[in-house]
């Protein structure tokens, strides 16, 4: 029956599963492991970039978000460095806007790599297990899943952890199909808070910029905040989850 509970015997193996996933598979990895690479390379080279930019004037603040959304839609470079660079190059009443056009750039441009890279191999694998494809409805939109608010809420949801991983998650929400406009949105909305706190506080370093002076412009209530909203990310999350899941078990157990 097409609503039979999985057999576990018949799972595919992670291999399996990244071979089907095509190019998808070695792109998620890079851009797992390519922004840390490159967040090394960009702190080193602050105090170059920084006042190059600023020497600029208003043609630096837009060359600063554009490379910013090619640089991490592409996954060459982390979010949170280039959000330090633009706060302490521009200060935050430009830093600001300028990263968060950054982001909104780079989001779109890895959803378009992510959805031409994955196509419907993504989808074909969820539906092929009902519990995999029920809670991918229940969290992004599905035929008979949730709707245009629920969506974006799940979304903004996802960006709000200063440690989730910007890249990664453009490339998993465009293989999952999660809809353009509720992904742009909950990307531009969730972004923001994280973002204003990086901007914000690189922009009130004085003097050169390095490692011990990022660490003392970051309040120590940021730590404490940025576990607590991954928890409760987390927790909602799950619980959707969940609910997906025993709504999956019940209708096979009513089958049978």
């Amino acid at each position: 029956m097409s609503n039979a509970p999985e057999n576990p015997e018949k799972r595919p193996s992670a291999a399996e599963t990244y071979k089907r996933l095509g190019p998808m598979g070695p792109l998620a990895i890079l851009a797992a492991v390519m922004p840390i690479v490159g967040g090394f390379a960009l702190l080193g080279t602050l105090n170059i970039v920084g006042p190059w930019l600023r020497d600029q004037g208003d043609m630096g603040v837009v060359i600063y978000a554009s490379a910013f959304a090619v640089l991490a839609g592409l996954a060459l470079l982390p979010t949170y460095a280039q959000a330090i660079l633009g706060g302490w190059a521009f200060g935050f009443a430009t830093g600001y806007p300028a990263a968060m056009a950054g982001f909104f750039g780079g989001a779109l441009l890895g959803y378009a790599i992510g959805r031409g890279a994955s196509r419907d191999r993504a989808m074909v694998l969820l539906r092929e297990h009902p519990k995999w494809i029920a809670v991918r409805d229940a969290l992004v939109g599905g035929e008979q899943g949730a709707g245009f608010f629920r969506t974006l809420g799940i979304v903004t949801l996802l960006r709000l952890p200063p440690n989730s991983p910007f890249a990664l998650t453009n490339m998993v929400m465009a293989a999952v199909k999660v809809p353009r406009i509720p992904f742009a949105l909950g990307t531009l909305i969730g972004m923001a808070p994280r973002t204003g706190i990086a901007v914000w506080a690189a922009s009130t370093i004085q003097g050169e910029i390095n490692k011990q002076a990022v660490s003392q412009s970051r309040p120590d209530w940021m730590v404490y905040a940025a576990i607590g909203v991954s928890v409760v990310v987390l927790v909602i999350i799950g619980a959707v989850a969940k609910r997906a899941i025993d709504k999956v078990t019940a209708s096979a157990a009513r089958a049978t």
